[in-house]
């Protein structure tokens, strides 16, 4: 797996951000819209000097012949400044010219800059008449005319400027009145146009991704200056919790263009879908972006004296040259589930790795095996999200086959489990339906047992835990504290060698079946609230505590734990005495992280079989285009989710820098699991409003479940908050 640009890519991307910093200024953006064209050829002519459009010019053709990947980093670039001209066109169309032929003497004036070359993006022989990027200032036209594809000269009786939303050099030209030739003719031609099309689709979403993350970074730092009562104003959640929104949605955004080049690149089966959930991604979540943006400004944000007007009106102006997105989800709906085939261009060589390795697929392949040969039918009845769903047998089989806990190290667990057959192993189990809360739990108190535990937990509780003899608890939330554990009030008072302890504890879930609860407990009370911490490993057996049932409506037990007078030795004491903080932050960095794109995908599956079953007359649901576009939203959220997970992982795995990618994992997925959950819930109503087995029941389960994922691990809240300050550079928000 991963995440980094090569080298190579980094200069060539470093070499165009620092030109298009100093050339693509506001003040140049400015001058371009003030005379009336929205271009600024002095700009392209020094882009095409650095070889920009000679990039995806095959070889052969006397381009560079570059990945696909490398001209997404330059359109993300060139997005940033917002530069004034047909960029993504121009790169496409020179590409065409290079794969086509014939056209020599064009194709190096356009990769030379001196003359511009645009697309068309509809057939000629549908739409004649229609808008054109950059058709203000172009030379010519590559587009589609029924079976051709056509170079169509533009003369300047031709282009007609027209005031625009964001004066850009659109403009709506008759095509089919002007004179062409034939670059190409028949299906092999045609093929080659419409991956173009799909070629521009990533590139225009990498320029609005560029763009929007801009337009964050501009709202950031205002909040780090501008002062309302007397404070900064990004200490503000109602400020900085929309802002680290919409930073997820443009960390998305990028990620989908990722994605789609991988798996064009591996001919990855769903492949074709990608450009179009890209760039639907990328022009939906462009407007939200940018509006909060200059929301973020106040009143200033209105004026034409700060700049982030310029990122609020091209937002919009850049991809509706190709009509409404929503049609783009509506084609991306076609594509999953109406068998609509798409051409996709040769992405070349792209340093994103999203395969987890050899030793991942065979631990995936074990885990497989054990199940088909151990798991019966009735035990997978008993499979269930929380703690309810407790299987022992399975429990002991994982264990047996030092399986249970493979994120723990080997001197403990006795099998050396590589960080991404890791992730192999925890996908495999949520696929084969065993979402384990006990093993989670476990795992993570075994591992503060053997960093923080006395001889005699590791000699005597350890063990246990590790053969899966017993389950664990968590002790960290309280009826008064929730989510901030630190304002835990459940007392540890010293009493002769060891420890009294006294208080509740709420939502300690799998206490009733649990031996051991890990417990944050209050021992000095006349410190700052951090400060007076410890924790403690505690028997659930032993006299003095009361387990409650609560029940909550996902169908789950949790508990209310009750301890009077719990007395354990001084050994069952984890860390120093007031060091609770210093061992908790490493139990919340063991919680934090994860995400929920798993269940988010098996959930995807079962409303696309529920869709393939319900019948709307004589019509399968799934035939449906309103059914196809809700699943392909669907599908979108849960790709990003998954590349949300997987960069977390990464970043761990690899010690990379971690601008809260944790948090952004854990809380888009439980998010975007929610809103998702309550729109296939509709989507397949009112079977869904049953539990009847199988997947009726599972997308009712899927609504109710989702709620409970945007609270629990830390609230939705919380990891805005965290997001924020690491991700966005806000001033802290919680006290």
């Amino acid at each position: 797996m991963n995440f980094d640009i090569t080298p190579e890519q980094d200069m060539v991307r470093d070499t165009f951000a620092r030109f298009l910093d100093a050339n693509s200024t506001p003040q140049r953006v400015r001058a371009a819209m003030e005379d009336g064209t929205g271009f600024d050829r002095e700009l392209w002519q020094g882009l095409a000097e650095l070889g920009a459009f000679g990039l995806r010019v095959p070889e052969e053709a006397g381009g560079l012949g570059l990945g696909l990947f490398v001209a997404a980093l330059l359109m993300e670039e060139a997005g940033r400044p917002i530069a004034s001209g047909p960029l993504a066109e121009g790169l496409v169309a020179a590409r065409l010219l290079g794969q086509l032929g014939g056209q020599d003497a064009l194709l190096e004036e356009a990769v030379a800059g001196s003359k511009v070359v645009t697309l068309a993006l509809h057939d000629l022989a549908s739409q004649p008449v229609q808008w054109v990027s950059g058709g203000l200032v172009a030379d010519a036209v590559v587009a589609r005319c029924g079976s051709d594809v056509v170079l169509i000269s533009l003369p300047a009786t031709a282009r007609t400027a027209e005031e625009n939303l964001a004066t850009t050099p659109i403009a709506e030209i008759d095509l089919a009145a002007l004179d062409r030739v034939v670059l190409g003719a028949g299906d092999a031609a045609l093929a080659t146009f419409a991956a173009g099309i799909e070629e521009w689709k990533l590139l225009t979403a990498a320029a609005i991704n560029g763009l929007s993350r801009q337009a964050l970074k501009m709202a950031s730092e205002y909040a780090c200056e501008r002062k309302a009562f007397g404070v900064l104003i990004g200490t503000f959640q109602g400020v900085s919790h929309p802002l680290a929104d919409r930073l997820c949605d443009v960390d998305g955004g990028k990620f989908l263009v990722w994605k789609a080049i991988y798996d064009i690149s591996v001919g990855a089966p769903r492949a074709h879908a990608g450009p179009s959930l890209a760039l639907w991604w990328a022009a939906d979540r462009a407007g939200p972006t940018v509006t909060q943006s200059l929301h973020t400004f106040g009143g200033y944000g209105l004026t034409t004296e700060y700049d982030i007007f310029l990122y609020n009106l091209r937002a919009k102006a850049w991809p509706l040259v190709l009509g409404d997105p929503q049609l783009l989800l509506e084609e991306a709906g076609r594509r999953l589930y109406a068998d609509e085939q798409a051409s996709q261009p040769d992405a070349g060589a792209g340093p994103i790795g999203l395969d987890l390795g050899e030793e991942a697929h065979a631990v995936a392949e074990e885990i497989r095996a054990l199940f088909a040969k151990n798991v019966t039918p009735e035990q997978r009845e008993r499979f269930h999200h929380s703690f309810e769903g407790h299987v022992p047998e399975v429990y002991q089989m994982l264990a047996d086959a030092k399986l249970l806990f493979p994120g723990l190290p080997a001197e403990i667990t006795g099998r050396q489990v590589g960080s991404y057959a890791r992730i192999a192993a925890a996908e495999t189990l949520e696929e084969e339906g065993y979402t384990s809360p006990p093993a989670g739990v476990s795992g993570m108190v075994a591992m503060m047992i053997h960093r923080f535990g006395s001889d005699e937990l590791k000699r005597d509780v350890l063990p246990q835990i590790l053969s899966g003899q017993v389950t664990c608890s968590l002790g960290y939330s309280e009826p008064g504290s929730g989510s901030d554990v630190f304002a835990a009030q459940c007392k540890a008072t010293p009493d002769g060698n060891g420890w009294r302890i006294d208080g509740t504890k709420m939502f300690t879930s799998g206490a009733n079946i649990g031996t051991y609860v890990i417990m944050l407990c209050r021992t000095n009370p006349d410190v700052p609230k951090h400060k007076g911490l410890t924790m403690f490993i505690v028997p659930l057996k032993a006299e003095g505590v009361t387990i409650q049932p609560v029940y909550t409506f996902m169908d789950e037990r949790t508990n209310i734990t009750f301890y009077d007078g719990v007395k354990i030795p001084d050994s069952w004491r984890l860390g120093e005495v007031d060091g609770g903080v210093k061992t908790m932050a490493v139990a919340l960095e063991l919680e934090h992280g994860g995400g929920f794109a798993k269940v988010q995908q098996s959930m995807l599956e079962a409303a696309e079989r529920l869709c393939a079953d319900i019948r709307v007359g004589a019509e399968r649901l799934i035939d449906q285009p309103r059914a196809q576009m809700r699943l392909a939203r669907t599908t979108a959220n849960t790709w990003v989710s998954t590349m949300f997970g997987y960069r977390s992982q990464w970043a761990s795995v690899e010690k990379k820098p971690n601008f809260a990618f944790g948090p952004m994992a854990k809380m888009f997925s439980s998010e975007k699991f929610q809103d998702d959950a309550r729109d296939l819930l509709d989507l397949t109503a009112p079977l869904s409003l049953s539990k009847r087995k199988g997947d009726a029941a599972f997308i009712n389960q899927c609504y109710r479940h989702a709620h409970g994922t945007t609270i629990y691990g830390g609230t939705s809240e919380v990891h805005r908050s965290m997001i924020a300050e690491r991700g966005l550079g806000l001033p802290r928000t919680r006290g």
